[in-house]
């Protein structure tokens, strides 16, 4: 059903990890340029995986539990994301110069904290089915 508080949830995480990446910039070199994610293909695929993977589990309502196992693969997906901006920007040429990071370096930790919520409301679903079921 898709009524439920993990719809809202995934769908969110999904706008968060496709939609925002094209408002907020990852970081300002020291030359001045602004880096989003969409200028880098690996930090666009890794973007767009994310959004998919959530796109597709909000679509699986009727297995819960395959729900519950692409919630978790996507935010593995998302801390491999946050690592790989994390290095990347640890290694930027001429760091030796200030650079500023930017809001879009904290997109994945938004999108892992609703990935987290959307896999515990779907839990939550679970459970009240399995209970339902053993008064059967």
């Amino acid at each position: 059903m898709l009524q439920r508080l993990q719809t809202v949830y995934l769908l969110l995480a999904a706008t968060v990890s496709a939609g925002f990446i094209f408002i907020f910039h990852l970081w300002i070199t020291d030359a001045g340029k602004v880096l989003f994610a969409k200028d880098v293909l690996l930090f666009l695929c890794l973007f767009f995986g994310s959004s998919f993977l959530s796109i597709l589990a909000l679509f699986m309502f009727k297995n819960r539990r395959l729900q519950f196992v692409l919630g978790r693969l996507n935010i593995i997906l998302n801390f491999i994301l946050l690592g790989v901006l994390v290095y990347q920007s640890q290694n930027l040429p001429g760091e030796t110069a200030v650079s500023e990071n930017g809001i879009g370096m904290f997109l994945p930790l938004v999108s892992i904290v609703l990935l987290a919520l959307a896999n515990k409301a779907i839990k939550k679903d679970e459970d009240l089915v399995k209970s339902v079921d053993r008064l059967r």
